[in-house]
């Protein structure tokens, strides 16, 4: 048996492989951080034997609930990615699996690749009124990389979308995958509309260094991404600072912010009701946001999801909270699940890359039936 870890975010510790029957693992922690919770390995072993892994340090995670009612995610492809038993149990995560081949990978949830990264960025400069910009350098130098989709203009709305802040949160990328295919789509009318009437600013990736270092919530040295907006700098948050600037620079009518959540098993948005200027109005264009996106698939939900802030209690420090305060603007946390979207549920596949992949795509109907009102 051989188990490894070393390729594009990676991450697992053996601490004993001796028996297939108690494969004792640990998951390593981001860098410079206590935050850990992503795992990502490849096993070499016999197919058809019956393997049982025993995450032995589960209890220590970031955010330990997410294991309640989690299954395990693996595959023989790197493709398709399908759910395993999985039990949390005495502090350990327990899952078991017999495989059809002698290779298998296991993972927190669908990865998504470096490579794929670049292949997305890149392919989406070849079409038509799309830029690829490069803002800078992340701490590992690679580039901090946006998308200017549309041509600026006075009478356009200007929407920014970020994803990854949080490394580990990968649905969030294939979320950002699914709503660019839908923009380029130019036999979709949602998508031929939208480009008539705002430019769009894609992040598809904030946080590069992490998501290549296998970490759960940090960039490479250590620092939470989402709770750099207030006062980023090029030593520490480099991601936040050169796209902030270039907020700045572009202004912001819209902006939605992608992640996914460890333990709660649906989708849902965070807003902005805590900020100092929320009003009536902000409240008006987020309950039309809701609305639509209800409406467009029964993927989103408005029931279950955080508490909301109390007014001015807003942490001025994360991404949605800081722009909607600063641009004055419709400003939202999109999360999706690890687990499931108990509204919807599939046994084999759970939450996945293409629910993920075709929400982002349903959110260009949402921000279709509000983009005339933004300002």
């Amino acid at each position: 048996m051989r188990i490894s870890s070393n390729f594009d975010s990676g991450n697992i510790e053996v601490v004993s492989s001796q028996s297939a029957s108690d494969i004792q693992l640990n998951i390593k922690a981001d860098n410079n951080s206590d935050f850990y919770q992503w795992f990502h390995y490849k096993m070499e072993s016999t197919a058809g034997e019956e393997h049982k892994f025993r995450i032995l340090n589960a209890k220590q995670a970031a955010y330990p609930e997410g294991w309640e009612d989690y299954q395990a995610m693996a595959s023989y492809d790197r493709e398709t990615w399908f759910r395993i038993d999985t039990e949390y149990a005495d502090g350990e995560l327990v899952f078991s699996h017999i495989p059809e081949f002698d290779h298998v990978f296991y993972a927190y949830f669908v990865p998504y690749s470096y490579e794929r990264h670049l292949d997305l960025i890149h392919k989406s400069q070849l079409m038509p009124e799309t830029q690829l910009i490069t803002l800078g350098e992340t701490l590992d130098g690679r580039d901090m990389s946006v998308l200017q989709i549309g041509q600026p203009s006075d009478g356009k709305m200007n929407v920014w979308i970020t994803a990854r802040q949080h490394p580990g949160e990968t649905m969030a990328e294939w979320y950002v995958e699914g709503l660019l295919d839908r923009l380029f789509d130019h036999d979709d009318a949602v998508s031929r509309l939208l480009m008539k009437k705002a430019v769009f600013y894609v992040v598809p990736n904030m946080n590069p260094d992490g998501a290549a270092r296998g970490h759960l919530r940090t960039n490479a040295n250590g620092a939470n991404l989402n709770r750099e907006w207030l006062e980023p700098s090029m030593n520490n948050s480099p991601e936040v600072f050169l796209v902030r600037e270039k907020m700045l620079e572009t202004g912001v009518d819209m902006y939605l912010d992608i992640h996914g959540d460890e333990a709660i098993p649906y989708n849902f948005v965070a807003g902005c009701e805590g900020i100092k200027s929320y009003d009536q109005r902000h409240q008006s264009l987020e309950n039309s946001f809701k609305a639509a996106y209800a409406s467009a698939t029964p993927e989103f939900q408005d029931t279950h999801g955080y508490p909301k802030d109390e007014a001015g209690k807003a942490n001025p420090t994360v991404a949605a909270a800081w722009v909607g305060e600063q641009f004055k603007c419709l400003s939202y946390t999109v999360e999706m699940p690890f687990k499931d979207h108990n509204d919807a549920p599939d046994a084999f596949y759970g939450w996945n890359d293409v629910r993920s992949a075709k929400f982002g795509a349903d959110v260009l109907t949402a921000v279709l039936a509000v983009v005339d009102t933004l300002r």
